[in-house]
């Protein structure tokens, strides 16, 4: 029997919280969605389990950069989303993305701050764009 989508990411969210994040569980996990042919779902239930992870007071920020981010940069992505959750549990988790040719991305579970250069190029093309018409 197919579980809605929210149930299956609360699920997730209950045993991650209470025994952490684990290869095994990754597999099972994929296992399901693959077999229940719901895999074009995976970015929507990882987005599910980060809104109960926040309800729960762990808020996971993910950073796509082309590079390893220095420990002052991770320091700096915490303090600003500190004002925005101020009693939660920050957790930085890196995604290393060669497409990001510089800068960084950061999405939460309802939010993204896009501080790449591929962005600011894409803003700027636009601008320039708009400006001729």
């Amino acid at each position: 029997m197919k579980q809605p989508r929210t149930k299956l990411a609360r699920l997730i969210a209950e045993q991650t919280l209470r025994q952490g994040v684990s290869k095994r569980l990754s597999r099972e996990i994929a296992a399901y969605l693959l077999s229940e042919g719901r895999v074009n779902e995976l970015e929507s239930v990882l987005r599910d389990v980060q809104v109960d992870w926040a309800e729960a007071g762990k808020v996971e920020v993910v950073a796509r950069s082309a590079h390893q981010l220095p420990p002052k940069l991770r320091s700096e992505i915490k303090r600003i989303f500190r004002a925005s959750y101020p009693k939660a549990q920050l957790e930085v988790t890196e995604i290393h993305d060669p497409s990001v040719l510089g800068g960084v991305r950061l999405n939460l579970a309802d939010r993204q701050l896009d501080l790449s250069i591929r962005n600011k190029l894409d803003r700027f093309k636009q601008a320039a764009l708009a400006g001729k018409e």
